[in-house]
């Protein structure tokens, strides 16, 4: 495991007056101004810092990272540094125990998958009936029995290091009737001793759980138990590095989830403070996580990721309207914290995330849409998927399944529909659509087109790049143009220097 990086900052070095766990490097220093080699992973101030220390500072430090403690007055550019980066305040009293206890959560490299239902197994002993809903879940019905019994399992198991923590997620459906446990045993690394077990109870499967391996490395068996009569669904399990309460994947970075279990992912960054708000919607991602960091961090605004994890690699950022109001929820509190109007917001993804810039850019009016591979026709992009590319992308079926319940021709133009309804109620008249995309696109062929031909307000401004090949040929060149368009409309709209920090 890579080691914790820390800055401290201040009179005292704290490596002379607390322990230190094993995973940490802290680097003391009493004046910084030159960017490390690698970057920290937390910083501390003890102390105010100078005014030229402030500029550097603001550079390295990610935001959720920064603690300070009374030593440090909050005025000026101090004050303007703790808000760009959300610093934290900590008690000297509680200084050496988040350095043993918490620094561990602060890791450079976030990880999270999911188990899908492909790779379930049902247990001998279960004797009902076994379905598939697309590819999207396991179905079971029947009886379960009396007592808890194992009902499926996941084939594969899943590495866990010493000292580590894992958050778990079961996604699942299931009768009233029927009852529903997780259980998780551990073994050690090349043997059949058991160095673990868990058992999570419904109750506590309606939350994220929490597991560590406080007896080193080894595999973990994951396996769910039923008892009762009626149909159980099985979706997935997520497995994520956890970051215990300070986020989910990246420090700051905040989880919701709908009545349905379904989740919604967001990370925002207040950059320097300044507009524009460059929201980033992930595109298809089967690693779960957040797209575009360092892309988006790169770029100096204010900025806003924005992730799902349902189906496989993600599900259009469509839902119900209590599933939508999540991401649209998130992006309207940002700007609102940042007092920022829709003139001064940028929507922008490359391919899946494309759709979801487009569709709540219709709720939202900003001042740019910056589309990679634009999706608008969700169940064309279906639809082709037995038509122009099998096998290429079996999710869209579970995306027009799940929203459609069907995968009929009239499912199809359905779900197209649903966008274009929305688009066309929409005036455009204050935004410009910056887009490349393939020319013999594989997956949506016709969505720059019939952007061209729906966009009828008055002021609205389109123009794209074409690039030659199918829609996965050329994601590098899509990527550069991208960029450049991000830079082009900072420099020329919100008079930006390209690259400014």
């Amino acid at each position: 495991m890579d080691k914790i990086r820390i800055l401290q900052l201040g009179e005292r070095d704290w490596k002379e007056a607390f322990r230190l766990p094993g995973q940490v490097q802290m680097d003391h220093v009493d004046f910084f101004t030159e960017q490390p080699e690698q970057p920290y992973d937390l910083v501390f101030l003890d102390r105010t810092p100078r005014d030229e220390e402030i500029g550097p500072l603001h550079e390295a430090v990610k935001a959720y990272t920064l603690f300070v403690t009374e030593r440090v007055k909050l005025q000026g550019q101090t004050e303007w540094l703790c808000r760009c980066k959300k610093a934290q305040y900590i008690a000297d009293e509680r200084i050496s125990d988040f350095l043993l206890q918490e620094t561990r959560y602060y890791y450079a490299k976030p990880y999270g998958e999911k188990a899908g239902p492909g790779d379930l197994a049902v247990s001998r002993d279960f004797c009902g009936r076994v379905g598939w809903d697309g590819s999207r879940r396991l179905v079971l019905e029947g009886e379960f029995g009396e007592k808890f019994c194992q009902a499926a399992y996941w084939r594969y198991n899943s590495f866990i290091a010493g000292g580590q923590v894992l958050d778990l997620w079961l996604e699942y459906q299931k009768s009233p009737e029927v009852g529903i446990a997780l259980s998780v045993t551990q073994f050690a690394r090349g043997s059949r001793e058991i160095l673990g077990q868990w058992r999570f109870d419904e109750a506590e499967l309606e939350q994220v759980v929490r597991l560590e391996s406080r007896c080193g490395d080894g595999w973990l068996f994951f396996s769910v138990e039923a008892k009762g009569r009626g149909s159980l669904k099985l979706t997935g399990l997520h497995k994520r590095l956890s970051r215990g309460s300070h986020g989910h994947f990246l420090p700051g970075g905040r989880r919701q989830v709908s009545s349905a279990g379904e989740e919604a992912f967001s990370y925002f960054d207040p950059g320097d403070l300044r507009p524009p708000l460059n929201v980033y919607f992930s595109g298809y991602k089967t690693l779960e996580g957040f797209e575009g960091y360092y892309m988006m961090r790169g770029l100096g605004c204010p900025f806003l990721l924005l992730s799902e994890p349902r189906l496989t690699g993600g599900n259009f950022y469509l839902g119900s309207g209590e599933y939508e109001s999540l991401f649209a929820g998130v992006i309207r509190e940002c700007m609102e914290e940042l007092g920022f109007t829709e003139e001064q917001v940028i929507l922008s993804g490359l391919s899946m995330g494309t759709f979801g810039a487009l569709y709540y850019g219709c709720e939202l009016k900003p001042r740019a849409l910056i589309l990679g591979k634009p999706l608008a026709n969700i169940g064309t992009v279906a639809a082709h998927e037995k038509r122009l590319r099998p096998g290429g992308f079996p999710t869209s079926l579970d995306v027009l399944r799940y929203h459609c319940g069907s995968l009929e021709e009239e499912a199809v133009k359905r779900l197209d529909a649903r966008f274009w309804d929305r688009f066309d109620r929409t005036d455009w008249g204050n935004t410009k659509f910056i887009v490349s995309y393939m020319l013999e696109d594989d997956y949506d062929a016709e969505a720059y087109g019939m952007l061209l031909s729906h966009v009828r307000s008055g002021g609205a401004q389109v123009y794209g790049k074409g690039i030659h090949g199918r829609h996965n040929d050329n994601t590098p060149a899509i990527v550069n143009w991208f960029v450049s368009q991000y830079q082009k409309i900072l420099r020329e709209d919100f008079s930006r220097k390209t690259g400014q920090k």
